[in-house]
């Protein structure tokens, strides 16, 4: 065994696999992989194999493209038969919310160039004679599904990584990691230590206890998840002698199953609704190529179904029953990237689809590792995307969760229980006492919007406009017209400080910073010019600042920042050591005027100004600005004043018309005002002139990314960020929801980021990124809004007040 490597890759599943073919594809060869006991020991090898395209997220769809695509490449130079069957998919939809999914899940496929049919239920009983037609309406076919043979595909990655000078070593236990001082590591193994530059937790099963070494406990939990493969069938058998090809594999979201071809039989999977966790608090190192014990009893209410729905299925036989365990973060999505905080360490763990997903996540971590950006949209599979919030327990609850509804939709408007409510802030009680209609950003709990007095406090789950939407109207009304009221704790909150703090802060910014007593907008970039980061920055003192940013964010650019910490500069992560309210509209200042001092008058305190000052007894910074586009304050304090703030602020606002606003009517407003937001319109793969963000870029200083924005600044971005009127359906309105795709002279050339109904200019708006010499003002496209296409027309300037004059009145 070698006492030295580049990287010691933790797991011999398919996952680590595949990270470790990715980092011989692009270059790093001194790379081993370490494996307890022989590949696919964990859950690779009892898994079903099953590979598609259709994601939610249209990025990790593009990952999953990437992967499904890869197998005959690395079948051919590994020689190692992968076992690959593309016979096409289909997923079954029994209702009308089904079928609005499945049209807006083809609609993001085509931006992606995934060729996806909708077809209908007789079309699905010719292509799959085993269902009973009566029970769907439609289905979408994608071509791009099958199957394939988990240890094959694993051996194949390894094969093609060996023949580029890695080493894998089996029967060899990673007992301990630790780091030396330097930022490399020691791993610890029953055959010898190997000292590496970078570590990457695959561990699988035991990618929980991997972490554990180095203090890290990751949100991961394993489930048990059975499978059953029957006796040939005389159907299969007629079908195939018919077609002269499988048939195709089937999803089916009412029965919650997923059935396939295996041999002369059927493959028949559920998630069921009575799931169990296996080794919820310790995975036990003796586990090794085993599988549990089958419960039929516990997927009888399934089966019940299953039969109904593919009535041949009673009639055979059952040849075997598959129950075994595979890992789930809480949001059923991977955990990949560099672990925030500790240097040298990744993870790629928690990958539950992996035979869909596995190749997307090796490429994207081995990119990450070797040129330090992922090289793709990978945010809804960062590691980062968690805090330590995300505990044993709370990862159990969603974890089950989302095990459950793994074939049901969650709904664009739909708030999920489990795990609520984690984190509140001190005026959680006056805000559900106001009737608060609660969601949950990274654990926290912020009120969407704040039904009628009496009315029970629950949105309406839809694709369309649902019971909230009058209700945000007259919020919108208010902030408009006279003063609203909201909370603002969830944002990401930074405090920098120390000698040079000015200085390291200038370095990664595009924008001047402001000076003492200001506030400013400005981006921070990656060296390729793409965006890390959208940030307001409040200066307090020549070294002294406080950034606020995207609440979701908040470890992953912790991570970013922490990563370029100059020496004598301190960087603290405030979480809700700082907490705030915000009021916006044309009476804020009056109200607010009236529980201080200290004069707010334009001139004494104007648009952009951040002060602390005292609001009644209580100390606070108050930035002269808001999300809204309207004349407002946004107010910072620490917890323990918050409850006596709101009261105070509530009352002061009484004889000016004072209500209540949520996160809703938030995202109405500020699309009127044309404001961009994080994870929408400003993403890692953007640049700041796409989005136009050219008011937050000085080319007077150095920066990181630099280069890469003049650059594009002197040829011209390829594509454009467009601002979008659009008109809905009059018979049965809907609103984007983001991603759907925009349509140009017959073709798709662009997508949808983001969007709502603006209720005050009563407008149906949109951001999406189009081709920069299609965007025109006044350009006329077509969006794509559950399988109907709606005019939309490209817009120069907010559809409310374009100069901004409200703000700063």
């Amino acid at each position: 065994m070698k006492s030295s490597a580049q990287v010691v890759v933790i797991g011999g599943g398919v996952v680590g696999a595949s990270v470790l073919f990715h980092l011989t594809e692009l270059g790093w060869t001194d790379v081993v992989l370490v494996e307890r006991k022989e590949l696919t020991a964990g859950s690779t090898w009892h898994a079903a194999g099953g590979m598609h395209t259709l994601n939610g997220d249209p990025n990790v769809a593009k990952l999953q493209q990437y992967t499904v695509g890869l197998y005959r490449d690395i079948e051919q130079r590994s020689g190692q038969n992968c076992g690959i069957h593309m016979n096409g998919g289909l997923t079954l939809a029994g209702d009308r919310e089904r079928m609005d999914w499945l049209r807006m899940a083809q609609a993001r496929g085509r931006y992606l160039g995934m060729d996806m049919e909708i077809i209908s239920a007789a079309e699905a009983k010719r292509m799959f004679p085993l269902l009973e037609e009566q029970y769907f309406i439609g289905a979408l076919f994608d071509r791009a599904e099958g199957h394939v043979d988990p240890t094959g595909v694993t051996r194949a990655y390894v094969g093609c990584a060996r023949q580029a000078g890695a080493e894998i070593y089996q029967h060899t236990w990673v007992s301990d990691l630790r780091q030396r001082p330097d930022g490399t590591w020691d791993v610890i193994t029953d055959s010898g230590e190997i000292h590496a530059e970078h570590i990457v937790n695959a561990g699988g099963l035991w990618a929980r206890e991997v972490g554990r070494m180095i203090g890290l406990e990751l949100p991961v939990l394993a489930m048990e998840h059975m499978y059953l493969i029957t006796e040939d069938m005389p159907e299969v058998a007629e079908y195939n002698a018919a077609t002269g090809h499988e048939l195709p594999m089937g999803m089916d979201f009412d029965g919650e199953l997923y059935i396939r071809q295996e041999g002369g039989g059927m493959l028949l999977g559920t998630y069921e609704q009575a799931c169990v966790p296996w080794s919820p608090r310790e995975t036990p190192w003796t586990f090794d190529q085993q599988l549990l014990a089958p419960d039929l009893d516990r997927i009888a209410p399934s089966l019940e179904i299953a039969f109904k729905h593919y009535p041949a299925l009673a009639e055979a036989g059952i040849k075997n029953v598959i129950n075994g365990p595979f890992t789930f973060a809480p949001d059923g999505n991977p955990l990949v990237g560099p672990v925030p905080g500790v240097r040298n360490c990744w993870v790629a763990c928690a990958v539950m689809a992996g035979f869909s997903q596995g190749g997307g996540v090796g490429l994207t971590l081995a990119r990450w590792m070797v040129d330090g950006d992922s090289g793709e949209d990978i945010w809804a599979m960062d590691v980062a995307r968690f805090g330590n919030w995300a505990s044993l327990a709370y990862t159990n609850a969603k974890v089950r969760e989302n095990y459950r509804r793994r074939f049901r939709i969650t709904f664009p408007n739909e708030e999920l229980p489990a795990g609520r409510a984690l984190h509140t802030t001190p005026v959680y009680d006056r805000l559900t006492a106001h009737n608060a209609v609660w969601g949950a950003s990274f654990g926290l709990e912020h009120p969407l919007w704040f039904q009628r007095p009496g009315e029970e406090p629950r949105e309406d789950v839809t694709f369309r406009r649902s019971n909230a939407y009058p209700v945000v109207a007259d919020e919108c009304t208010t902030v408009r017209e006279r003063v609203g009221l909201t909370e603002c704790s969830n944002f990401a909150k930074y405090h920098v400080t120390g000698a040079g703090s000015a200085d390291w802060l200038q370095r990664l910014f595009t924008n001047r910073l402001p000076r003492a007593g200001r506030i400013n907008l400005t981006a921070a970039l990656d060296p390729s010019g793409h965006i890390v980061g959208e940030f307001s920055v409040a200066r307090v003192g020549t070294d002294e600042f406080f950034l606020f940013g995207s609440q979701i964010a908040e470890a992953h650019h912790s991570r970013w920042f922490l990563g370029h910490l100059a020496e004598g500069v301190r960087f603290d992560v405030l979480g809700l050591s700082l907490v705030g309210l915000s009021m916006a509209g044309p009476r804020a200042r009056d109200m607010l005027q009236s529980v201080t001092d200290v004069s707010l008058a334009t001139e004494n305190y104007p648009f952009m100004t951040f002060r602390r000052i005292d609001v009644g007894m209580i100390p606070a910074y108050v930035g002269r600005m808001t999300y809204t586009g309207d004349l407002g304050y946004e107010i910072w304090v620490a917890p323990e004043h918050q409850r006596t703030l709101f009261d105070l602020l509530w009352q002061a606002g009484q004889p000016h018309g004072i209500g209540l606003f949520g996160f809703r009517a938030l995202m109405s407003l500020r699309m009127e005002k044309m404001f961009g937001t994080w994870a929408r319109e400003y993403r890692p793969i953007y640049t700041p002139v796409e989005a136009r963000m050219h008011r937050s870029l000085k080319l007077d200083h150095d920066f990181i990314g630099r280069a890469a924005v003049e650059a594009e600044l002197a040829r011209g971005p390829a594509r454009t960020l467009g601002y979008f009127d659009i008109t809905p359906d009059p018979a049965e309105p809907a609103d984007v929801l983001g991603d759907e795709p925009i349509w140009h002279g017959g073709a798709v050339v662009g997508w949808v980021t983001s969007g709502a109904y603006a209720h005050y200019s009563r407008r149906s708006l949109a951001f999406g990124y189009v081709p920069s010499e299609l965007a025109v003002p006044g350009a006329m496209f077509e969006v794509e809004i559950i399988g109907q296409h709606r005019p939309a027309r490209l817009l120069p300037e907010p559809v409310l007040d374009p100069a901004g004059q409200r703000m700063r009145v």
